[in-house]
């Protein structure tokens, strides 16, 4: 286990987001280093914890999410909640919170009154649609944004329907986004001494990963289509289905691959055609490409395919389901994903954190806890007596 300081060390983060962007967010910042404190409702706390699947009652999705964060459940509706939510903001560098606009200043809790108390604190503020406009009082929600960001309508066989993703997309995109905005803020604190409110929507960072499509429109009135795993831009680009029924995906994007892929499978003379110098030319003629490539990749199982267009320098991957990523030799050596240690569940498997640092690694200290966990240490931190966490507890402000 790594003993050299992490990069956020010393960095107090308050976690008051729910479900996914804020929660990843935090995650982040945490794998780093911060001290962060996860605020939940007493009741049932973030329903985070009641998504993905669960192990004798045991959530496995929120042992990664809240990993490394302490675990305070505090009712902010109350007045005391409120109270103790302001002495912690007084006391932290940056705040992440997803209610919908004008909630948290209706408890007295709006930037005005945290700033105010803490003029450097960052407090980021991640919702559907955004602090202002005419959408953004509605329910917001990762599906909505990967719906209107253009994602569906370029997902998807052609005749097919617009096609959604089968996990988190548009909020794990946005909260890789949100750790990237409170490390901007807080520079710009170390520059200026002041902190400042990040108003961050889960539609913007997914449609700026969508690509240009509204300048497409724009500047020539295009509407791009669904064309399933084929792309515009080159070919052959798609999935293909081994002799022993399982599947790889191959990406041409540079000539020189393209001209080893056809090479490869037998068909050098198309690369003569003028045709094949561009991606946008290849791609005019998908259709023949893809019969070359395909035939070749069905006639061969996938070790065979995998082998051969790797000693031939062309790009291709197989197509992983969970079981096939645990067991690659390549994530296990990389540590991509790692076991770590759980009191609930024993040695538990886990993506690491997300990229390596040299000089200030991030490292997993713990998983994800039970509500309020860490309750009376945070209100201890923060000077209340036993006897006023006691009564907190009875009035049910606090667990």
């Amino acid at each position: 286990m790594t003993t050299a300081p992490a990069p956020l060390d010393g960095l107090k983060v308050l976690d008051v987001s729910t479900i996914l962007a804020g929660p990843l967010c935090c995650q982040i910042l945490g794998d780093y280093g911060a001290d962060v404190v996860k605020v939940e409702h007493p009741r049932g706390g973030d329903n985070m914890r009641g998504h993905g699947r669960s192990k004798d009652g045991v959530p496995l999705w929120w042992k990664e999410i809240s990993r490394n964060k302490r675990t305070l459940a505090l009712d902010l509706k109350a007045p005391r909640g409120a109270e103790v939510l302001r002495r912690l903001a007084a006391t932290a560098d940056v705040l992440v919170e997803n209610f919908r606009p004008g909630t948290l200043e209706r408890w007295g809790l709006g930037p005005d009154v945290l700033l105010a108390e803490n003029p450097g604190l960052v407090m980021v503020r991640l919702t559907g649609f955004g602090q202002t406009g005419p959408y953004s009082s509605r329910a917001g929600f990762g599906t909505l944004a990967e719906a209107m960001s253009g994602f569906a309508a370029a997902t998807g066989e052609a005749d097919g329907p617009p096609t959604l993703p089968a996990f988190g997309l548009a909020d794990s995109i946005c909260g890789i986004a949100a750790s990237s905005a409170v490390m901007m803020a807080l520079r710009h604190r170390d520059l200026t001494g002041r902190g400042q409110v990040v108003d961050l929507s889960i539609l913007e960072p997914i449609m700026t990963a969508v690509g240009p499509g509204p300048t497409v429109y724009q500047q020539l009135g295009e509407i791009p289509q669904r064309h399933g795993n084929r792309s515009t831009n080159n070919a052959p680009r798609n999935t293909y289905r081994t002799s022993d029924d399982k599947w790889v995906a191959i990406s041409t994007s540079a000539q020189r691959i393209a001209e080893r892929v056809l090479e490869l499978v037998g068909h050098p003379e198309v690369i003569d055609e003028p045709w094949f110098a561009t991606g946008a030319g290849r791609a005019e003629h998908v259709d023949l490409l893809d019969d070359h490539v395909g035939s070749w990749i069905a006639a061969r199982d996938r070790e065979t395919v995998l082998t051969a267009f790797t000693e031939a320098g062309a790009a291709i991957a197989a197509v992983y389901d969970a079981r096939d990523i645990t067991e690659d030799p390549h994530v296990r050596e990389t540590e991509m994903l790692i076991e770590v240690d759980d009191e609930d569940l024993g040695p538990l498997l886990q993506h690491n954190v997300m990229w390596r640092m040299s000089e200030s690694p991030g490292r997993i200290r713990f998983t994800g806890r039970a509500i309020g966990q860490d309750t009376d240490e945070v209100l201890h931190e923060l000077g209340y007596s036993a006897e006023e966490i006691t009564t907190m507890k009875d009035e049910e402000v606090v667990r």
